[in-house]
């Protein structure tokens, strides 16, 4: 039987820090849960803020919960050519050393960030007894195949991550997902191979 993951597409969001939330909505705000993504204890919230580059801005970028240790912006290559001149790198999460600067407004407040803007390598969550099942080890980079009847694509350079907190669930963009004519709910076949990961 082949190996399949349940695919959901990730659209431009943000992950903040509890000091920049504090700039962008007030001293002591705390975010307001909206709805509960797959992954245990992640949410959307109903914050969103205006994200601004050197070339353009996006506006209602939505905030993702808890908070965390650094302020993580995660956009699509389509985004980036619309925001920016400079190079927006493919990186795993919270691999933001040296990645693109950007500026952020709230409604309390604005904040510029030095590097935090990345393109996010497409990745599968797993839990350690489906990891197992597909034989598949954390960090191994492994591609899926995915996509609608007649647009079927292989896309390599995925990240398998393995914790006891993930449920299995692929992620990749809406660039990707519109690019082979899928959406959230998809299944792809995930092939064992070789590769190098972007970053």
């Amino acid at each position: 039987m082949k190996n399949t993951v349940l695919v959901n597409l990730s659209n431009r969001h943000i992950h903040l820090s509890q000091e920049d939330v504090d700039i962008l909505f007030g001293k002591g705000h705390q975010l307001t849960h909206m709805k509960d993504l797959m992954q245990p204890g992640q949410f959307a919230c109903t914050e969103c803020v205006t994200v601004i580059g050197d070339k353009g801005k996006l506006e209602n970028v939505r905030v993702l919960g808890p908070t965390r240790k650094e302020t993580q912006l995660e956009i699509m290559q389509s985004d980036a050519v619309k925001i920016t001149m400079n190079p927006v790198p493919a990186r795993e999460s919270g691999k933001i050393a040296g990645s693109a600067s950007f500026e952020l407004v709230g409604p309390a407040g604005r904040v510029k960030k030095e590097q935090g803007m990345i393109v996010a390598v497409r990745h599968i969550h797993l839990d350690p007894k489906t990891a197992e099942e597909m034989g598949l080890a954390d960090n191994e980079v492994v591609s899926i195949r995915a996509g609608a009847p007649g647009r079927q694509v292989v896309f390599e350079n995925v990240v398998a991550r393995v914790s006891p907190s993930f449920l299995a669930e692929c992620h990749i963009d809406f660039d990707e997902g519109n690019a082979c004519g899928i959406g959230n709910g998809s299944q792809a076949e995930v092939i064992k191979k070789s590769a190098c990961c972007c970053g």
